[in-house]
C-alpha cells in the first residue's frame, strides 16, 4: 500500500455562505464514510484557511523565528486534505475524483515517498 495526500488550496474554492459550506459537508460525508469503510482513510481535515494559521516559523541566523499568523509571502493556503493508504495511483485517482465531485472543487494528489527515499527515488541510509 502507498500513502497519498489528496488536497485542495483555499484559493481554488470560491467564497461560500455558511449554508453552502454545510451543503458541501453533507455532500462529502458519504465519501468520507465510504473511504473509512474501505479502510483507506488515514486522516482528513477540511477546515483550514488563512484564519486558522496559528504561527509561521523560519530560520534567521541559524535560529527559528516565530511570527503570529500565516507566512506573509504565502499566496496559496491549504484548504483541506485527506491522507489515504491505497494500492496505487489508480486507487488514489478514484478517491480524489469522488472528493472533487462531491465538493465541486479541484483536488491535487501527491504520493508520499517511502521511508528513506529522496526526491530522486534513491534509498537513503537506515
Amino acid at each position: 500500500m502507498t500513502e497519498y495526500l489528496i488536497t485542495f488550496n483555499d484559493e481554488w474554492v470560491p467564497d461560500h455562505t455558511v449554508e453552502q459550506l454545510a451543503e458541501k459537508s453533507a455532500a462529502v460525508r458519504p465519501v468520507i464514510e465510504e473511504m473509512q469503510a474501505a479502510g483507506v482513510l488515514i486522516f482528513t481535515n477540511g477546515g483550514l484557511d488563512r484564519s486558522t494559521a496559528v504561527f509561521s516559523v523560519e530560520k534567521v541566523d541559524g535560529e527559528p523565528v516565530f511570527t503570529d499568523g500565516p507566512y506573509v509571502e504565502t499566496k496559496e493556503h491549504l484548504g483541506g486534505f485527506a491522507v489515504v493508504d491505497v494500492a496505487d495511483d489508480a486507487a488514489a485517482r478514484h478517491w480524489a475524483g469522488k472528493l472533487a465531485t462531491a465538493l465541486d472543487w479541484p483536488q491535487e494528489v501527491h504520493r508520499f515517498r517511502g521511508p528513506g527515499q529522496t526526491h530522486l527515488g534513491h534509498v537513503g541510509k537506515e
